[in-house]
């Protein structure tokens, strides 16, 4: 009897198959455990493409332009329209969306918590196995902007624009001593200008076809209208026009914002330069001694008319960010006895000639508003003794001139100032400055 116990516990045959019994419980557990976890995985992965398609259309451009209510709407319909019918779930999960708008940045965070179907429900007494996930979305939109465009249009815009046109004036007014000056004057006969037919120097350069500066500042005004109306399609926003010109006062063409920029293109192509009675008169009774050109004036009245600047969101409540539009030669020539530079007295006053003055640009500054500045150079003539010599203790333009451009810089917001020579190109310098005053818009947000 012992003999046979002892050969049956020696005996090996047949452990495998007991052995695998034992293992079979555990090992159908362990199957059906990863089946029902890859099951709910998979049903995850595809509630996460879900919540990441809604974010990212919560925060589309054409989205960025419609409040909360409306993103979170299309957020819950894009989630449900992907969830809806998906197998392995024992219910459509409703998704929660946060929506959080700051300044010009939209977050967007969806959110879900689903019970995955279990297969082998028995195995461990739930049936479901609970999944959950978020997704973030964020965007910037570009703000709305009203620009305020204050462009010079004073007697000294009336120079020819190109050195070929001031050569070409030049040679056409010996009599004049050699002006590169188109003076548009209404009563040209008292000045004994020598022209051909007595007309002023203004109607002289459209004889000669000449050019003159204020001309390439309207056509670039005119263009910078495309330019606006193209970025504004392509970001979805809104830009809006004012357009002022000075001279002896600030002139409003355009002086409400207005998003018909084919109207402002319109009005801005028929800016002129100022026309004066004659030399050293505006009219036929005011003869100021051509103090024509008062920057400080233009710039006081032009802060009155702007409102302060918004968010540029199109939340309820927010107002367009401003952006003030300088074109000038940076000359300023009023009648003020408060002048960085000696004066000339004259029977109306006091002439005053200097690099303009840069006050008000810290007062407009201080008010949130930038400022862009497009420096059209103010040309050296050194066949004009009133610009190399001046008179009396006037000692004339030329020893300043270095200073005008430094001013104009001074004046501007930080990356928003332009330089164009003589024979620059106005209309692709405006075009660059335009999208600078855009792009720092956002940045700055």
């Amino acid at each position: 009897m012992m003999g046979h116990l002892h050969r049956f516990a020696l005996d090996r045959r047949a452990n495998v198959a007991i052995i695998f019994a034992l293992a079979l419980l555990p090992i159908i557990y362990l199957l059906g455990l990863g089946l029902d976890f890859a099951s709910a995985v998979h049903r995850q992965s595809q509630l996460d493409a879900a919540a990441d398609a809604a974010a990212i259309a919560a925060v589309t451009p054409a989205m960025m332009a419609q409040n909360s209510t409306i993103a979170t709407t299309e957020a819950t319909n894009i989630f449900n329209g992907k969830a809806v019918g998906l197998s392995g779930l024992q219910s459509t999960p409703s998704p929660t969306i946060n929506v959080v708008n700051n300044g010009l940045t939209r977050t967007v965070t969806v959110s879900y918590t689903a019970l995955a179907t279990n297969n082998f429900p028995n195995f461990w007494g739930q049936t479901g196995w609970t999944i959950s996930g978020s997704s973030t979305a964020s965007a910037k939109v570009m703000p709305n902007i009203n620009f305020y465009l204050l462009l010079d249009s004073s007697p000294s815009m009336a120079i020819a624009g190109t050195p070929a046109d001031i050569t070409t004036m030049v040679n056409n007014t010996q009599s004049q001593g050699g002006c590169a000056f188109a003076c548009h004057e209404s009563h040209p006969s008292s000045d004994n200008l020598g022209n051909p037919h007595g007309e002023d120097n203004y109607a002289l350069a459209r004889s000669l076809g000449v050019t003159l500066r204020i001309d390439l500042l309207a056509q670039a005004t005119a263009s910078l209208m495309s330019t606006a109306q193209a970025t504004e399609n392509a970001n979805g926003n809104t830009y809006k026009m004012a357009i002022y010109t000075f001279d002896t006062a600030l002139h409003s063409i355009q002086g409400t914002p207005t998003s018909n920029l084919s109207l402002a293109a319109t009005e801005a192509s028929g800016i002129q330069v100022l026309e004066v009675y004659n030399n050293n008169c505006l009219t036929s009774s005011n003869c100021n001694d051509d103090t024509d050109t008062d920057f400080s004036d233009a710039m006081a009245s032009i802060n009155s008319d702007m409102p302060n600047p918004g968010g540029g969101t199109n939340l309820a409540g927010d107002t367009p960010q401003e952006v003030l539009f300088i074109v000038s030669d940076g000359l300023e020539d009023k009648n003020s006895a408060s002048c960085s530079k000696p004066t000339i007295s004259y029977s109306g006053g006091i002439r005053c000639q200097q690099p303009f003055d840069t006050t008000w640009c810290t007062t407009i500054k201080n008010r949130g508003i930038r400022i862009a500045v497009l420096y059209t150079e103010y040309l050296p003539l050194p066949t004009n003794t009133w610009y190399e010599t001046g008179s009396g203790t006037f000692k004339g333009i030329a020893p300043f001139q270095s200073q005008i451009g430094p001013n104009m810089q001074s004046c501007a917001s930080p990356g928003l100032f332009w330089d164009v020579q003589s024979g620059g190109d106005i209309t692709s310098a405006m075009a660059a400055l335009f999208q600078q005053a855009v792009a720092t818009a956002r940045l700055t947000q």
